[in-house]
């Protein structure tokens, strides 16, 4: 049974760098990967397009993709998009033999702590850390930076290559083999600055950004007729 890689995140908006590391998840590790949008993510600042926009340029991005899918699950739940009640629904839904990832960044991976009945998300799926080139997630960097978090993962580590080999409990990193210059927050400074964003984002999101004047593309220019 092949592993499900679960990719949480608000997407706003979706591009290249969250793209590449779909494929790279799916590639390095054979796994169906689903792109999961929330609608009121707990630990980040209120997003800046409605949920129903963030997960059409999902759908949009993701064209072409073989085994990428969007999860628009938290889009119709209410309050915060916890991700142990997502997980806890994924693992009800697929049984209790399949093999369930959650996809992190570092930067997440070591606030893992702060996350809702963090520790209750092995119960139910192993978490994936995806490292940046240069930014390595060995056990002592994420003992020096965030000891209680490395207290659960360091007897859970395992090559991310076995996570498929058992259902939940286990913590691996797949390291990027370079590193992608986007962020949402960036594409969305370049959107309102009038700057050279198009690149960052597949083309079909550029043209829904433009068609939906998201982001505060063409503030200053008045919609045609």
């Amino acid at each position: 049974m092949s592993l499900l890689a679960c990719y949480g995140g608000s997407f706003d908006p979706v591009h290249l760098g969250h793209l590449a590391i779909a494929c790279a998840v799916r590639g390095a590790l054979d796994a169906e990967v689903a792109l999961v949008p929330a609608a009121d993510p707990p630990h980040k600042d209120a997003t800046h397009a409605a949920a129903g926009l963030r997960a059409r340029m999902l759908e949009l991005a993701i064209v072409g993709e073989p085994g990428l899918r969007v999860d628009g699950r938290e889009l119709d739940r209410e309050g915060p998009s916890y991700t142990i009640d997502t997980l806890r629904l994924v693992r009800a839904e697929q049984g209790p033999h399949r093999p369930i990832a959650w996809v992190v960044g570092g930067d997440s991976l070591l606030q893992l702590d702060r996350w809702h009945h963090w520790r209750e998300l092995f119960a139910h799926g192993h978490v994936l850390a995806v490292a940046r080139p240069g930014s390595p997630l060995h056990d002592d960097a994420i003992a020096e930076r965030a000891p209680t978090v490395q207290r659960q993962l360091g007897f859970r580590r395992r090559p991310a290559q076995a996570l498929g080999d058992t259902p939940a409990g286990g913590f691996a990193v797949l390291d990027l083999a370079r590193l992608r210059p986007e962020s949402s927050t960036g594409v969305r400074r370049l959107i309102a600055a009038g700057g050279d964003w198009e690149a960052m984002v597949p083309p079909a999101v550029a043209g829904f950004i433009r068609d939906h004047r998201l982001y505060g593309y063409g503030a200053d220019t008045p919609p045609s007729l």
